[in-house]
């Protein structure tokens, strides 16, 4: 059974900068796909951005130039130094990742770290 764990969410200024991490364990032959994705409240759940396994990132518009996701494949990490936070940027920040064991594919879930972003 994989797990991911996620670390590094909590309260911050306007303006300032956390890190999150995520920490995939268990029987992993591959990932592909690692990402971040947030829920605000009365809000669906979206995503903020996503790396490949080759490196290939990708962003939602409204974190361009503020957020960026890198990986230790050696860890099975995945990080998101975000900068610059807003207001809006308050939601529960959750950990996906797209690993295959053999032909078949999986997309297991962190269990989410709550990233407040004060005015």
């Amino acid at each position: 059974q994989v797990q991911l764990v996620e670390s590094g969410g909590g309260l911050v200024q306007a303006g300032g900068s956390l890190r999150l991490s995520c920490a995939a364990s268990g029987r992993i032959f591959s990932i592909n796909e690692m990402g971040w994705y947030r829920q605000a409240p009365g809000k669906q759940r979206e995503l903020v951005a996503q790396i490949t396994s080759g490196g290939s990132t990708n962003y939602a518009d409204s974190v361009k130039g503020r957020f960026t996701i890198s990986r230790d494949n050696a860890k099975n990490t995945v990080y998101l130094h975000m900068n610059s936070l807003k207001p809006e940027d308050t939601a529960v920040y959750y950990c996906s990742i797209v690993y295959f064991n053999g032909p078949a594919a999986f997309r297991p879930w962190g269990q989410g770290t709550q990233v407040t972003v004060s005015s």
